[in-house]
């Protein structure tokens, strides 16, 4: 192949793939030889390639010698075509430029030892894997699963002490310059001293919008990344933290679960539609059992009237205060499951939460129906995906409660209503938080 097109075929494949830091050019010469290496190190194996290129080519002595070790050696092939090239240097191959020839040398690497199962987002089917604390792995896990040219990474740091390194991946193609260009602001302008987790950038936003809701997600799972991607996503990295962070996002991502696109098309929507009326039971049933047995009985039947009232007999304090009290108990019995160890967690919340229902409805500071009622809103709160929105949620059903009590039914109906329009007010960077249907980015 002539020096002039190889030079053109080496400008036209840099040229696609977009300029990262895991992105490699190294020229190595030396009196008789020059080789140069054109490779992505997140998901290639650079011990591998030392081995057997680098390090026979300081040795073999003798051009031609050094080209008959790299046309006979197995694992490198010859190029065939310009796309083929840069496919398999995103699959974690290095470019080759030796002489007038270009050779693919197969030097993947293996992150599945590095990685660690999900413990936050488990799914019954699909990958297991989940993010690390190494950058460079998590990175890598990426590639390996989203392997286009057009993925830009960019690098910065964030923290006045801890100088934290944090990577912002986007597709070029679907990624919406004006909120990149607001991502960044926020990034600059973020006062942390110590940052090291993900969570601690919805802190920060938090506080600057005195936002209810997040407006980030926090994900563990390298195949939720991928599909982010995809959609026009942009995704932050942190050094250190074993999750990933993507924005801008919209009430429907934190509806969704990894589970539904490895289902039944009709299975995945079943789901979906079960989650969203957790999501109604979850704030409006504490109200709604106020407001009705403290307001309005008389939309109950007869029967189920009578059994209410008949539970709610020794109880010597108004339904109000019975569902707070329960409710108390059940955010205690909550974050005692995530703080016990694993081995006794599932066990003592258990046992726990039996003897106290047990114990207060024998006692007559609850009724019977406050217990299934509790139950239900504890159930309903944990089919909510992602554990974020869900801590929200828990604060959401208090404010609707408190309604309830004061105005009854038309307190829940408000309640309601309030929670839909804060969250049509409520934006993601510049992006609506209240997006129910997610629409194709176009191809730019």
């Amino acid at each position: 192949m002539p020096t002039t097109k190889v030079e053109s075929i080496k400008k036209s494949i840099m040229n696609k793939i977009q300029k990262a830091e895991d992105v490699v050019f190294k020229e190595n010469f030396t009196k008789e030889k020059y080789l140069e290496t054109y490779y992505i190190k997140s998901i290639s194996d650079e011990q591998v390639l030392g081995k057997y290129v680098l390090k026979p080519f300081f040795e073999i002595q003798g051009a031609e010698l050094f080209l008959d070790y790299l046309q006979s050696h197995p694992k490198i092939s010859t190029f065939k075509t310009e796309a083929q090239t840069v496919e398999s240097l995103l699959r974690g191959e290095a470019v080759l430029f030796y002489q007038d020839y270009i050779f693919l040398f197969d030097c993947k690497v293996d992150r599945n030892n590095a990685v660690q199962d999900t413990t936050v987002e488990t799914t019954i089917q699909g990958p297991q894997s989940g993010f690390s604390e190494s950058l460079p792995t998590n990175l890598g896990l990426i590639r390996h699963r989203y392997p286009e040219a057009t993925l830009k990474v960019e690098s910065s740091q964030v923290g006045a002490i801890s100088k934290t390194k944090v990577m912002l991946l986007y597709d070029t193609r679907f990624a919406d310059m004006d909120t990149l260009g607001r991502i960044k602001e926020f990034l600059a302008n973020v006062k942390i001293n110590m940052f090291q987790t993900g969570e601690q950038l919805l802190d920060s936003i938090k506080k600057s919008n005195r936002s209810l809701f997040p407006v980030m997600l926090v994900t563990e799972r390298p195949d939720r990344v991928a599909i982010n991607l995809s959609t026009g996503k942009i995704i932050l990295l942190i050094h250190g933290s074993p999750f990933a962070v993507v924005l801008p996002t919209s009430m429907k991502d934190f509806m969704a679960s990894m589970a539904d696109i490895y289902q039944t098309y009709w299975v995945g929507r079943f789901l979906q539609t079960l989650r969203y009326i957790g999501l109604f039971v979850s704030i409006v049933l504490p109200g709604l059992y106020v407001a009705t047995t403290s307001y309005n009985p008389e939309i109950y039947r007869v029967q189920l009237a009578l059994s209410i009232a008949g539970s709610r007999n020794l109880v010597p304090y108004p339904s109000f205060v019975e569902v707070l009290l329960m409710l108390f108990m059940m955010e205690m019995l909550t974050e005692a499951s995530i703080r016990l160890p694993k081995a006794i967690g599932p066990t003592a919340t258990t046992v726990g939460g039996l003897i106290l229902g047990q114990a207060a409805t024998e006692a007559g500071l609850v009724s019977n129906i406050m217990i299934i009622i509790v139950s239900t809103v504890a159930i309903s709160n944990f089919v909510v995906p992602i554990n974020a929105f869900s801590f929200s949620v828990r604060i959401v059903k208090y404010i609707v409660l408190g309604l309830a009590t004061v105005f009854g039914l038309v307190g829940v109906g408000i309640g309601f209503l309030l929670f839909i329009a804060y969250m049509v007010k409520l934006d993601s960077f510049g992006q609506p938080f209240l997006t129910l249907i997610q629409t194709k980015p176009n191809k730019k």
